[in-house]
């Protein structure tokens, strides 16, 4: 009877630590190879499909510069003169108690040019303010994006592509890289792996959300703000320099919140614990400042409000690592006790 109990229970065990089945040198580079086949095929195809509606994923891209807001002294008058849908400036007139303005106290008039018909071959422009738009359309930033080169509207679709097909084709790859790695993997490490890609592609989605919405209207009022300080001009960008900087800012902070998880992943499986990532802690805040220097402008607010977000789930990661070792250890205290007495 005592053998039939335990045959059971050692055959469960084993199929518990067991990986996939056992293949030789060759089979496995042909395993590898059509991984990277249907992995490149999949990009491709993604890749394609956001060349072809590349105008749409440019006006996404867009978003954020229309969404941020130009702050002023508040001692000059803002005047932003348009023609029709077309900007031609922003003039910041002087306060001037003595000499009150024609465009009364508001601090931000936007002026509008119309020609007005005074005959068949006559014609004149006169300036209206706006009421409806108000302080939304002096606040834009007076920022165009341009090509500046033939090859330039290429260059600018080539990289919309090349981007946004990695985000749609994301999914895609990691189930084909996860069907080739998994048959590798025990059933506990299949198990915290299944997990880790669960919570990373919610934090993932939630970084590169809070970059979109928070971060990256904050670092182009930034830039243009401090060119302004230096003295250069800022109403125009190359289309390639700017697609390229929003696309990398949001593809880093959607990596840098998924470290948590490739962490988490790491101290279930055993290669990381508490200690190593409390003595990490000096070298990560310098990780994560040396990151939003790289993947932001070289302006301090910007890189602070990526470093932050960043060293706050690595502190909660070294929590939850904590917690799993003191529960482990709670866990292995209380099977011991019995057997001591």
């Amino acid at each position: 009877m005592a053998i039939e109990t335990e045959q059971p229970e050692a055959v469960v065990e084993e199929k518990e630590q067991e990986g996939g089945p056992v293949k030789s040198f060759l089979e496995h580079l042909e395993d590898l190879r059509w991984t990277l086949i249907k992995c490149i095929v999949a990009a491709a195809v993604a890749m394609l499909v956001c060349l072809l509606g590349g105008n749409y994923v440019v006006k996404v891209i867009e978003r954020p510069l229309l969404r941020a807001k130009m702050k002023y002294p508040q001692n000059v008058q803002v005047v932003t003169v348009s023609f029709g849908t077309t900007q031609l400036g922003v003039f910041q007139l002087p306060a001037n108690a003595l000499q009150p303005s024609p465009f009364g106290t508001n601090p931000l008039v936007p002026l509008q040019i119309v020609p007005v018909s005074e005959g068949s071959n006559h014609f004149r422009f006169e300036g209206v303010v706006e009421t409806n738009s108000g302080a939304s359309a002096a606040q834009r930033l007076p920022i165009q994006v341009i090509n500046l080169s033939p090859a330039g509207a290429f260059v600018v679709a080539t990289k919309v592509a090349f981007y946004a097909g990695l985000v749609l084709a994301a999914p895609f790859i990691f189930y084909f890289v996860a069907e080739f790695v998994f048959p590798a993997l025990r059933m506990k490490e299949k198990k915290y792996v299944y997990r880790g890609m669960l919570f990373g592609g919610g934090l993932f989605a939630a970084g590169v959300t809070f970059c979109y919405f928070v971060l990256i209207p904050v670092a182009l009022t930034a830039s243009v703000q401090y060119s302004q300080w230096l003295g250069f001009s800022a109403t125009t960008w190359r289309a390639e320099d700017f697609i390229g900087f929003v696309c990398k800012f949001m593809l880093g902070m959607g990596l840098g919140f998924e470290l948590p998880v490739v962490v988490l992943v790491l101290v279930k499986i055993g290669i990381l614990n508490y200690r190593i990532l409390a003595r990490a802690r000096r070298y990560v805040i310098v990780i994560n400042f040396f990151l939003g220097a790289l993947l932001t402008t070289p302006e301090v607010i910007t890189q602070v409000l990526m470093a932050i977000p960043l060293q706050i789930l690595y502190e909660i990661t070294v929590w939850i690592a904590w917690y799993w070792e003191r529960k482990e250890k709670k866990s292995k205290g209380a099977l011991q006790a019995p057997l001591a007495g």
